[in-house]
């Protein structure tokens, strides 16, 4: 079991002007799957803000993933990664590419996606798009990996043979 928190970064979402969906999306799936959500918040596309958010729950040992929502395009103000990337300890590329080859099972679009998985202390980070059919195909990769992945940053870990 994980400790999650979503955040979703929105202009809209942020100013109250467009209902969130990717964000309840990714709290709903990941209770389902049995992992607890800590946290939950929306931020605007501001760079710093969405930094801010990411090392305040990751070192306050809020979350062991934290799952954002939004900003991972090809806009100006898509600065999701940028400001993940900000945070980041260790980039994690296996995550991104299998978030990729399964998205692109859907859509070419999928291709465009600027999304990154890295590590701040013993907290996983990965950049999920906004599109809420997007944030599922993602979450059907990222579910099975949480338990682990929760597992490995907490500690030394026995690998069996």
């Amino acid at each position: 079991m994980a400790r999650v928190a979503v955040l979703t970064v929105s202009d809209r979402g942020a100013a109250g002007e467009r209902e969130d969906l990717g964000g309840p999306l990714i709290a709903e799936l990941a209770l389902a799957a049995g992992h607890e959500v800590v946290a939950r918040a929306i931020v605007p596309d501001e760079r710093e803000q969405i930094a801010a958010t990411l090392r305040a729950w990751a070192d306050g040992g809020a979350a062991d993933v934290i799952l954002t929502t939004g900003g991972t395009g090809l806009t100006p103000r898509d600065v999701t990664p940028e400001a993940t990337l900000t945070v980041a300890e260790r980039e994690v590329p296996g995550i991104v590419v299998a978030l990729v080859v399964n998205g692109l099972r859907h859509t070419p679009f999928a291709a465009l996606t600027r999304g990154v998985a890295v590590t701040r202390g013993r907290t996983l980070i990965v950049n999920l798009p906004g599109n809420p059919k997007a944030v599922r195909q993602g979450m059907d990769v990222l579910l099975p990996l949480l338990g682990h992945v929760t597992e490995l940053l907490q500690g030394p870990v026995e690998h069996s043979g």
